[in-house]
């Protein structure tokens, strides 16, 4: 059974807080509950966007997610 939206928003943003890259790929977001279906995945990432708990980063040829303020270090 796939984990609870609120329990699955938390660990993703843990995972994007410890990770040792700034910007991860959506992909990467998969293994923090893989019952969870990809397409729901992406909604919830999308939403924690929404909620500026993540922000986008775009290499230009593909986007990804990433906490903000690791992100603005990193191009700062």
């Amino acid at each position: 059974m796939p984990m609870d939206v609120d329990e699955l928003k938390n660990v993703i943003v843990e995972k994007a807080q410890k990770s040792p890259k700034p910007q991860l790929y959506i992909k990467d977001f998969y293994k923090c509950d893989p019952e969870t279906k990809p397409r729901v995945m992406k909604n919830i990432c999308n939403e924690l966007v929404r909620e500026q708990r993540l922000m986008f980063w775009s290499s230009g040829s593909t986007t990804m997610y990433g906490v903000p303020e690791r992100i603005k270090n990193e191009e700062g």
